[in-house]
């Protein structure tokens, strides 16, 4: 598959990538010798939606991965979709980028060394079958941003059966190497085959494959084989279909992983699961219309035991269920280090043999060290943003600060998350001393917000 970039040219793109690209191939590195990597990403999935969780439906295929590979058991993401994505593909909180918000605006500048453009330098394929929702017009799409290959929705969840993308410019978003295409299907099927087809074309290049699927993602409509696997204690055609969806979701994943194992890549490929946020809310209309506006909803992804959901910054929003496996190399069980969506960058680009030749002002760091070793990691800031920058957050060790802002007006929550992980008292009147600490970590976090905007 050739490399496209129609808007920029070959010849101004070549410049931009010739002096944008800070890593280069390590000499005692070989290509066959450098690991595949899997990056599964379910979308609004909640932290008690999977079986090992305490989740009320079935999910197999995650529970082997929980119960043989890493769990991260505190592992951070954006509240909402498109920050996530952009601290995945670049290593930098996404208020960097002015992104806060899911967004079908181009939210990365032109010449960004992504994760797949850095790894395309040091010899891999790469792919992207899934939700991009990074700039969702095709000339804004994956294939320009580092994937070889890229097939599924430009732009954010899509209706299940007719992919189709809310209502306005950006309904017809499905595509393949960014051509637009009409073809039949359940959206989880169809990402989940791309995957696996894409895996068995493989030759001995190591590869990137990114998978973003838009499962549990409203709007939802499962099909009857899926529905009627659903446990009878389960009510109500929402949480039924919602249901059936996350069993459909885990056999999609399941489906990736024997694929691995048939092609005989499967015991050199570092595979992750998340999601990009928390569990959401769900209308009346969640079933049919292709619209995730939910005025006057209910919580239908399961976040217990966190607090909030979807779009807000505490653990429920933005605590995510998270496993690693990497045969022989990444040590089984559990580990309870603060981790966070920036951190794989640098992690994937350690593992690849990829060296930098100038700074990325990456925040994020190499979990390689906690992968293998369960090595404790120092205490950092965590820094967040909320959707519309309407609330920020740090997490410092044991202590998490949000700071919300209301027409001007600071209202702030200190929480003690080894004490307290519910989030449920407010110690910042008993505790000024360590708000101040906090709110100047955070101030100077923030200092970097928006240092990279698209369009600069």
């Amino acid at each position: 598959m050739k490399r496209t970039n129609r808007s920029l040219g070959w010849f101004s793109f070549g410049i931009l990538w010739l002096t944008a690209c800070h890593v280069t191939m390590a000499d005692e590195e070989s290509p066959a010798a450098k690991p595949n990597i899997v990056f599964i990403m379910a979308d609004d999935l909640g932290w008690a939606d999977v079986a090992f969780h305490g989740g009320n439906v079935p999910t197999p295929h995650l529970d082997r991965l929980a119960r043989e590979g890493l769990e991260l058991a505190q592992h951070y993401v954006a509240p909402v979709c498109s920050p996530t994505r952009t601290g995945l593909m670049t290593g930098r909180c996404w208020s960097r980028f002015g992104v806060t918000n899911p967004q079908n605006e181009r939210a990365l500048p032109w010449d960004t060394v992504t994760l797949p453009r850095a790894l395309q330098s040091v010899g891999y394929d790469t792919c992207l079958t899934g939700k991009w929702h990074l700039g969702s017009l095709p000339e804004q799409g994956p294939n320009h941003f580092g994937f070889d290959h890229s097939y599924g929705s430009l732009a954010g969840g899509v209706s299940p059966w007719n992919h189709r993308y809310k209502q306005g410019p950006f309904t017809q978003t499905w595509h393949r190497n960014e051509k637009l295409l009409e073809e039949p299907g359940h959206v989880t099927d169809l990402i989940a085959a791309e995957a696996v087809k894409w895996i068995e074309s493989r030759g001995n290049a190591p590869f990137f494959l990114y998978v973003p699927f838009t499962a549990v993602h409203l709007p939802i409509k499962e099909p009857d084989e899926w529905l009627r696997g659903v446990p009878g204690s389960i009510k109500g055609d929402v949480p039924r279909h919602y249901a059936a969806c996350v069993m459909h979701l885990d056999d999609a994943v399941g489906r990736i992983i024997t694929a691995l194992k048939k092609k005989g890549r499967h015991d050199n490929t570092l595979l992750v699961f998340t999601s990009d946020n928390g569990g959401s809310t769900a209308g009346n209309n969640d079933l049919n219309y292709p619209d995730d506006n939910c005025p006057n909803g209910k919580l239908v992804g399961n976040n217990h035991p966190w607090r909030g959901e979807k779009g807000s910054l505490y653990e429920g929003g933005t605590r995510v269920p998270t496993v690693v496996c990497w045969p022989g190399r990444a040590k089984p069980g559990k580990v309870s280090s603060p981790v966070q969506i920036t951190d794989w960058m640098p992690t994937f680009c350690a593992i690849a043999g990829a060296r930098l030749e100038r700074e990325l002002n990456w925040d994020g760091i190499s979990l390689v060290s906690l992968l293998t070793e369960h090595a404790d990691l120092a205490t950092r800031p965590l820094y967040a943003v909320a959707p519309g920058w309407r609330s920020r957050s740090l997490r410092l060790g044991d202590w998490k600060l949000i700071v919300h802002e209301d027409k001007n007006a600071r209202r702030v929550e200190l929480f003690d998350l080894a004490g307290d992980p519910a989030e449920s008292k407010n110690l910042a009147e008993q505790l000024p001393d360590r708000v101040r600490q906090m709110l100047d970590e955070l101030d100077r976090a923030a200092k970097r917000d928006r240092d990279a905007v698209a369009g600069k």
